[in-house]
């Protein structure tokens, strides 16, 4: 029997102090990868979620806005946007340890809608953006979440200098199922992401254990 290599008394310890994550050092375990999907209407800070939280430099597909969106982009309450989302936001963040989520931010306006598809298949859950100024538009993500029975919640980004109203206000409002969570969040602020992809994530794990 051959023998058994020994360890180099003189090869120096892995550094786990280089940012590495325990998971990576054990190969005996897997990451848990995820995904998640961010939707809502144009112009509610799905761009800006998905850069808030990724680990890695996001993938965005930013477009400058033209005279020909005039006429079909509502700018009335975001005046300052020059760019719009044309396929998809994509960023990546880990959570305790071993999950790894996925996140996709979806296009918000309708000529863009035929992505969705795509963009959900393997989605384990979704967000639904919302902006109370203008509640309507996160009617769609609504419907196409409810039609396509993928766990969902809605995470109402309060912009600075509007209303903030209570999570059951706007439940109330949007008319959702009282077991779809609601919550407030600030799009800008990683920590605010964070709690509504955990947030998700135990909703989809309680709506589908498996």
């Amino acid at each position: 029997m051959p023998a058994q290599p020994q360890a180099d008394p003189y090869e120096p310890e892995p550094d786990t102090d280089d940012g590495v994550q325990d998971w990576q050092l054990d190969h005996t375990r897997a990451p848990i990868a995820t995904k998640i999907v961010v939707a809502g209407g144009f112009g509610v800070g799905k761009t800006t979620f998905v850069r808030a939280v990724s680990e890695i430099t996001p993938l965005q597909t930013e477009a400058l806005m033209t005279r020909a969106s005039e006429e079909t982009d509502d700018l009335t309450s975001t005046p300052d946007k020059l760019t719009t989302t044309v396929a998809m936001d994509f960023g990546r963040i880990t959570l305790d340890n071993d999950l790894v989520l996925y996140v996709f931010g979806t296009p918000g306006q309708q000529r863009f809608w035929f992505m969705w598809d795509d963009l959900v298949r393997g989605a384990i859950g979704a967000i639904v953006l919302a902006d109370t100024r203008r509640l309507t538009d996160c009617f769609p993500a609504l419907d196409y979440f409810e039609s396509c029975g993928l766990p969902y919640i809605v995470a109402v980004n309060h912009f600075e200098g509007t209303e903030r109203f209570d999570p059951d206000d706007v439940r109330e409002a949007l008319t959702v199922s009282p077991d779809v969570p609601v919550v407030i969040m600030d799009a800008r602020k990683r920590y605010s992401v964070v709690e509504t992809l955990l947030s998700v994530v135990a909703h989809a794990l309680e709506a589908t254990p498996e």
